[in-house]
Formats: structure tokens, C-alpha cells, sequence
């Protein structure tokens, strides 16, 4: 067995294709579709943008991503392994190989922050030491790097109940920073934050990307931050790919067509998309 290889059959640092979808669709209990016939392919290391209006399928593919929804019908491959064809101790390995943000992170009030970086690597830990650091912190001084680069290193002791809404939004992208996950999701991460802010944690997840060679899928509502950060934009709508294309030739007709009847909450436009994202902003 080779060193970029693991006995349960997922390969580790030798992965060229880190999410692929094919024909994927999601039919949700009571019959409601999420998604259909979605193909979607992304590359170790590559940065995309998922946008579109709201219910549109982004959230459902994000989780289909990530292995914690199966879906209906479909091809699903992660860092080089078939989820669903794995035993539970091989999925386990390989979810804790992906990093998630979520729009409303699921943080435990009473929790320490310091807890709540140091629980992006529980999955890559032993039992022994997981439990332990939940009473002794296995690893402050990294918890504390990771914080910095949010601005939020003072606060490293504090009780999650103890920040605002976007101080915990930041605390939950240090934990994926600390984690160093080999494929990172964000679902709608700066959906409620102002403008600094949500240029600042979209700015560190792609930092992270570029300095890991991490995957970075993330779905946004502001146009304007997929187009100036995101190499690649996937414009979804009523759950199928409407388009997959370089940031530079998404087009203000093609915003007006995937939001048309729809309302795009976007922050205001730096100059150079300020046109497309305008061109969003009119299909209210």
C-alpha cells in the first residue's frame, strides 16, 4: 500500500477531482424535488461560486457535497471515494477530511470559543484525546492562530453566548481554518453580516483554499463577492445547473434570466462587477 492511500480504500493527498456529481437529483419526503440531473465537477484546490435565488437547490447540493444527505438518484464522488458505497468508520474518515461553514453555525452557547475551533479536528483525533481537550484544550496556541486571523484572538476563552451573530460567524470559519479540511463547503456563510465582514471571512476561506489546496464550494447571495473572488460561478435554479462559467463571462442578461421573479440580497458592488450585479439587483 502506498503512502497516499488508506487501508478502507480513501485516498489521502494524492486526490485530483475533489467533489464530482453526476446526474444527481434529490426528491425530498412528500415528493418535492431539490435538485435534478446535476453535474458538477471540481478540482483539487478549485474555487467556485454557487448563485441563485433563494430555494434554488444550492443548500441541498452543499449537503449532498458534504456526505450528510444520500441522494435520490446519481453519481456522487469525494476526494476519491464513493460515500455511500463505504463502511460507517470510512465515512466518518472522510467527512472529517471536509470542512463545512454554515449560515447559522451550530455553536453551543455555553461552549468556549477555544472548544469550539479545536472541534474542527474532533474527527481526526483519538477518542481519548477528543474527550480530554473538551476539559483541557488540546491545542490553544493553534486555536489562537486561527482566531487571529479573524480578529477575534482575544476573545479565545469567552462563552459562544457571550459574541454577536457575526463574531460567532467568525469563530465557525476559524474552526474550518484550524481544521485544514481537504474539501471546504460554505452555505451562504456572509448571508447576515455587513460589508467588512463578509469580505474579511470570504477573503480567509479563500487564503485557506490557496495555502491548502483545499476545494472551495461556497453559495452566496451577494453577486458581487462570487464574481471578485471565485475564479468558476454555477448559476442554479429550480434545482438544475443553468450555467458553469469563468467569473468574467457571467453576464448581466444571464443574472437577469437565473433571478428573474426573484430578489438577490447583494451587498453594493466594487467597481468592475458593479454592472452584473446591478443587473441582479433589478429582478425584484
Amino acid at each position: 500500500m502506498g503512502p497516499g492511500s488508506s487501508s478502507d480504500g480513501v485516498e489521502q493527498g494524492s486526490v485530483t477531482v475533489a467533489l464530482l456529481l453526476s446526474g444527481v437529483g434529490v426528491v425530498h419526503p412528500g415528493g418535492r424535488r431539490a435538485l435534478e440531473s446535476v453535474d458538477l465537477s471540481v478540482a483539487a484546490g478549485e474555487r467556485i461560486a454557487l448563485i441563485g435565488p433563494s430555494g434554488a437547490g444550492k443548500t441541498t447540493l452543499l449537503r449532498v457535497a458534504g456526505a450528510s444527505l444520500r441522494p435520490t438518484e446519481g453519481r456522487v464522488e469525494l476526494l476519491g471515494a464513493g460515500p455511500w458505497g463505504l463502511g460507517a468508520g470510512a465515512l466518518r474518515r472522510l467527512r472529517a477530511r471536509i470542512g463545512a461553514v454554515h449560515q447559522a453555525p451550530p455553536l453551543p452557547p455555553r461552549q468556549r470559543v477555544v472548544t469550539a475551533v479545536l472541534a474542527g479536528r474532533l474527527g481526526q483525533w483519538t477518542v481519548g484525546r477528543a474527550l480530554w481537550s473538551l476539559v483541557h484544550p488540546a491545542d490553544t496556541e493553534g486555536a489562537h492562530d486561527a482566531l487571529d486571523q479573524l480578529g477575534l484572538a482575544d476573545r479565545l476563552f469567552d462563552r459562544c453566548d457571550r459574541l454577536s451573530g457575526g463574531q460567532l460567524q467568525r469563530v465557525a470559519v476559524a474552526r474550518v481554518l484550524y481544521q485544514r479540511p481537504d474539501l471546504l463547503l460554505a452555505d451562504e456563510p456572509v448571508s447576515s453580516l455587513d460589508r467588512a465582514t463578509s469580505e474579511l471571512l470570504v477573503s480567509r476561506l479563500v487564503a485557506q483554499s490557496e495555502s491548502t489546496g483545499a476545494a472551495l464550494v461556497a453559495s452566496l447571495h451577494a453577486v458581487d463577492l462570487a464574481l471578485k473572488w471565485f475564479p468558476r460561478v454555477v448559476g442554479v435554479r429550480a434545482g438544475r445547473v443553468v450555467f458553469d462559467l469563468p467569473a468574467g463571462d457571467v453576464t448581466p442578461a444571464l443574472l437577469q434570466a437565473l433571478y428573474e421573479g426573484d430578489a438577490v440580497a447583494a451587498v453594493p458592488a466594487p467597481d468592475g462587477v458593479a454592472a452584473a450585479t446591478a443587473a441582479a439587483m433589478m429582478c425584484r
